[in-house]
């Protein structure tokens, strides 16, 4: 089902089950936020749902003018939103794991909330997914103040995957595949993606170490890894929990990256300042 346009928006909302399922962790931030979900309204396809859950202390991000606004255009163009607020805060991977214990369609979208997506980036995605039946696929996000900033010797590592058949590989410190982790610096994938002249529409997938801020996931591959059910094991402040979910996806089903990816970091100052933790080390080298 793609969008509805305005000439519908007073309509009764269609039914039918969404195709992905877009998990938003958020705290605070609500300028960016209502950003993200101005980057989902522009999304034409596939039918998707929107669940946002907000940790911010006080009024919650999403009672904010411009985000309600943006909550009221999705749900107009029949793209169902769900808010919750979910305390205590317990760290971003018990946040990520109580979103994920939400979702009920094929494919789930965790998605940073401060990130645009460029229109017909998700569809671009899922149809990446379900041609390459891999665990999952990542728009890296890109900081376009970097625009002017080449780094080719940070592309060094960008490998294709050949005709976008994903394997499984693992990924730790130390491995091989682990050194890719500077492609997504600054706007890498917007300088490679330049040099590899697709086609409007066109995308290829990439071997990755990890993908941050955006990554589509079969749900069913995530579960059957685990998911975010190592949260009971780390404290509050840790970060790295999206790449320890993703090696054990990786682990089993294969991962990629797709270029080009249409996610633009917002460059907002994060608001994970606890990063005492590394979940990856902590959860995967035990």
């Amino acid at each position: 089902m793609t969008s509805r346009w305005s000439g519908e928006w007073a309509l009764e909302p269609p039914g039918g089950e969404p195709e992905v399922d877009v998990l938003i962790p958020s705290f605070g931030r609500p300028a960016e936020l209502a950003v993200t979900l101005a980057g989902l309204a522009a999304q034409e396809a596939p039918a998707f749902r929107v669940i946002l859950s907000d940790q911010t202390d006080g009024e919650a991000a999403f009672d904010q003018p411009a985000v309600r606004a943006m909550v009221r255009v999705l749900e107009a163009q029949g793209r169902p939103v769900r808010l919750e607020r979910h305390f205590p805060r317990r760290g971003l991977a018990e946040h990520r794991s109580y979103l994920l214990g939400l979702a009920g369609a094929p494919s789930v979208l965790f998605l940073d909330n401060d990130v645009w997506l460029e229109p017909a980036s998700l569809h671009r995605m899922t149809r990446a997914l379900r041609a390459a039946g891999c665990g999952f696929v990542g728009s890296a996000v890109q900081g376009l103040s970097f625009l002017d900033d080449s780094r080719p010797q940070e592309r060094s590592e960008l490998v294709l995957w050949p005709d976008n058949e994903v394997r499984p590989e693992r990924i730790r410190p130390g491995t091989e595949g682990f050194d890719r982790w500077p492609l997504h610096n600054a706007a890498n994938l917007a300088h490679a993606a330049a040099e590899l002249a697709l086609p409007p529409g066109e995308w290829r997938l990439y071997r990755v170490a990890w993908v941050g801020g955006c990554v589509l996931f079969d749900r069913r591959a995530l579960v059957d890894c685990g998911g975010f059910d190592f949260w009971d094991q780390l404290p509050p402040g840790h970060a790295g929990e999206d790449v320890a979910a993703q090696w054990r996806v990786m682990e089993r089903y294969g991962g990629a990256g797709i270029i080009p990816s249409g996610a633009v970091h917002l460059e907002a100052p994060t608001t994970v300042v606890d990063r005492a933790t590394d979940a990856a080390q902590e959860i995967l080298d035990q």
